[in-house]
């Protein structure tokens, strides 16, 4: 007997819903990570080597866990991460992801590489909303979907940084993935004895890459690995001027997504970023380097009365948020920890995910005697 969403109390147990959903190469294609995938496992292990120090007897009945990034005020320190290709994980896809995230008030973003337009989800979510931002050798298309976020009203933008070329996400060689799928002999058994999913994707709304099909082909009607698309669509010439270009045309709540050095880190501050994102892509990019959450008290140090640090990788537990809060760190963000969740059960699942990390944070923010997030601090650590 399979695992059900009722039994779903942490990211591991999301994900083997998840892996019991969907068929091979689309699991794998969340779950893994480049080369050896040694990053993708140290971005969970590194908050391990860190200790919660609690104090007791301080009264707390009720919890504040509301903060406030680049300006936007959020009820809670986690929010959802931009991810592609939501619709192959379930057909609810990004409006399932953006509901849960309206029903606790905090920020969600979509990608580039969405599966549902920028203007629906300007008009349907009410909740704070990131674009995430790839820089394509088709300007007139990065242009175009800069200028129809600030049409549709999105709060922040996310210039992803971390992409010059696709990360070797070999797992996604083993089993054929891409976007849109396309049956292997490998992999057709897997579609075959996965029928839900297989049925969903046939016969609801068609797939395609919605904020790219007006331009590109490649990803909607021609199938592609992301890995050969960021490494044949994207501009490998950006640089920081044009990070300044793109935050100076979008003229709001600007963050770059992918910072992992203190020297890049003061040049978006240079540059008049609001955010960083401290983030090594999930692991999927460059395997080998380190976790965003050992970077984090260096860059802080470094810039952390200038701009806002977002803690972006391995979050699977409460405590990890509260670890990255701890250090100086405004807010925490990730995708897998929600993506196994709407695989496994779309827009329940994510708000099943969302209650249990609002309900470990809570309960974790008592347990540790801190009654809002200015009362964590890096006297409640001790590193190995």
């Amino acid at each position: 007997m399979g695992i059900k969403l009722a039994d779903c109390y942490n990211t591991h147990q999301f994900r083997k819903l998840a892996k019991a959903r969907l068929p091979g190469p689309i699991f794998h294609y969340i779950d893994g990570a480049a080369d050896d995938e040694v990053t993708y496992r140290r971005n969970t292990a590194a908050y391990e080597s860190c200790d919660l120090v609690p104090n007791v007897l301080t009264g707390v009945d009720t919890v504040d866990l509301s903060t406030t990034v680049m300006g936007i005020p959020i009820d809670m320190p986690l929010f959802l991460s931009p991810t592609a290709l939501q619709r192959l994980f379930h057909h609810e896809g990004e409006r399932a992801v953006g509901q849960a995230a309206e029903a606790f008030n905090t920020l969600f973003g979509i990608s580039s590489l969405a599966t549902v337009g920028i203007e629906e989800i300007g008009e349907s979510i009410t909740s704070p909303k990131v674009f995430q931002l790839y820089y394509h050798k088709d300007k007139a298309l990065t242009w175009d979907m800069i200028d129809r976020c600030k049409e549709a009203n999105f709060d922040a933008l996310a210039l992803t940084v971390d992409t010059i070329v696709g990360g070797n996400r070999e797992r996604d060689l083993w089993t054929g993935f891409t976007s849109p799928p396309r049956l292997t002999p490998a992999s057709l058994l897997s579609f075959a004895t996965h029928p839900s999913w297989t049925l969903n994707y046939l016969l609801r709304e068609p797939f395609a890459l919605s904020n790219l099909k007006n331009h590109v082909s490649e990803g909607s009607n021609v199938s592609i690995s992301v890995s050969d698309y960021f490494s044949t669509m994207l501009d490998q010439t950006m640089d920081w001027d044009a990070a300044a270009a793109v935050r100076e045309r979008w003229g709001k709540a600007f963050c770059l997504k992918g910072i992992m050095s203190v020297e890049d880190a003061r040049k978006a501050v240079a540059i008049g970023a609001d955010a960083i994102m401290v983030s090594n892509h999930g692991g999927r990019q460059l395997d080998g380097s380190r976790a965003p959450f050992d970077q984090l008290a260096e860059i802080i140090d470094a810039v952390g009365s200038d701009i806002d640090v977002i803690c972006d990788g391995g979050i699977q537990r409460g405590t990890h948020v509260l670890k990255a809060l701890s250090l100086g760190a405004k807010a925490c963000s990730g995708g897998r920890w929600y993506l196994y969740a709407l695989a496994g059960a779309g827009r329940k699942g994510v708000e099943r995910a969302l209650t249990n990390m609002h309900s470990e944070l809570t309960r974790d923010m008592k347990l540790m005697g801190a009654q809002s997030l200015a009362d964590l601090g890096r006297q409640n650590l001790r590193f190995r």
